[in-house]
């Protein structure tokens, strides 16, 4: 069995707004061997291209390599917006090494209501994915049961949206209620593009426009929220 640990602490600011929750990098950022236009940082993989959508909706012209200024440029962006990285997988076994999320096995979860508490301004959590099995949601569901938490559902429109209540210490002996929003982004991966191939506004605006496509949807879905 391969032991997939998470290669990455997370990445969060005491004024953090926004937290990208996903589950684990693919094994080739825990063992270092990365490819040419990796980036050895969240999201660092070329292939996931969750950066290359932040990329278009800002046209920051990032980098895409191994150097340290790629890494640099994504760290700089995510402070200036007040966006963190906490993906919800500390660790997983696999029988295969692979990036599949159904892959993983033995897993260990981090404990997102912690950072939540301990860091009091983010509100809205972003999952890079759905409520598929073993996907950011999915998880986030399972984390939360012991914490006696439940996902409200806001709106069931895709990217669907949920949200939840927390108490934070404001001191000693005094607590204050918080509404955490959580929006599930579609994935980033190519098995997603099926499904968005089915969905009845990604039809209307292919219709509208032939070249309109997957990775066009997703700039346009990720632009509200990042």
């Amino acid at each position: 069995m391969f032991k997939h640990k998470h290669p990455y602490q997370p990445f969060i600011q005491d004024d953090t707004t926004k937290l990208i929750v996903g589950t684990l990098p693919p094994p080739r950022f825990s063992t270092g061997e990365l490819l040419e236009k990796d980036v050895d940082f969240c999201y660092g993989s070329y292939y996931n291209s969750l950066w290359l959508f932040i990329d278009k909706i800002h046209n920051l012209n990032l980098r895409y390599d191994n150097s340290q200024e790629a890494i640099n440029e994504r760290k700089q962006f995510l402070i200036q917006k007040k966006i963190g990285v906490c993906d919800i997988v500390e660790s997983a076994e696999r029988e295969k090494i692979d990036a599949s999320d159904l892959g993983m096995q033995n897993i260990v979860l981090r404990d997102i209501i912690g950072y939540l508490k301990q860091y009091p301004n983010i509100d809205t959590l972003l999952f890079t994915g759905g409520n598929s099995k073993n996907g950011p949601e999915y998880f986030f569901r399972k984390h939360i049961k012991d914490y006696n938490l439940k996902l409200q559902v806001v709106s069931n429109e895709v990217p669907r949206i949920h949200q939840f209540v927390i108490s934070s210490k404001v001191m000693e002996f005094t607590q204050e209620a918080r509404t955490i929003k959580t929006v599930s982004l579609t994935s980033g991966s190519g098995a997603a593009n099926i499904s968005i191939s089915k969905l009845p506004l990604y039809k209307h605006l292919k219709a509208k426009n032939p070249k309109f496509n997957t990775f066009d949807f997703r700039v346009m879905q990720y632009s509200e929220f990042f």
